[in-house]
């Protein structure tokens, strides 16, 4: 957890609707994860076969997106709508169960795709358990 979600959580003059350190966590893996899938694709761009790597790039950059997208919504709880935030995890757990097979793929060859591969799996996890986590 960084150093920072978490005490700005508690900080929140009003109620959340959900358990403010398994949020924070959360939060703190979308991060993680969007960082791992943007140096991923960095990573891939200086590769010699790059082309080969055209759809984990691709990929990466998609998930780096929605990661960091949804957990900016989720930092946010003023006039707080639970179908947003759920629509956004939805799309989180696509994208980086997406991103994770493709760099699977070429985790034997690229030590920085089996290091996405795996924080998009713990992204996807954090993402399932928040969702069931609001129902």
């Amino acid at each position: 957890m960084t150093n920072v979600t978490m005490p700005m959580l508690e900080t929140y003059p009003a109620e959340i609707n959900l358990d403010r350190r398994q949020l924070a966590s959360a939060i703190d893996t979308l991060i993680a994860c969007s960082e791992a899938c943007t140096a991923c694709a960095d990573a891939c761009l200086s590769e010699p076969m790059i082309a080969e790597l055209a759809k984990c790039i691709r990929t990466n950059l998609d998930c780096a997106d929605i990661c960091s997208a949804t957990a900016r919504v989720l930092s946010r709880h003023t006039g707080y709508d639970a179908n947003i935030s759920r629509t956004m995890l939805q799309a989180c757990i696509m994208a980086c169960r997406a991103c994770a097979e493709e760099c699977e793929r070429h985790a034997d060859m690229h030590e920085h795709c089996r290091i996405c591969a795996q924080a998009c799996r713990d992204c996807e996890n954090a993402c399932q358990q928040l969702l069931s986590a609001m129902k």
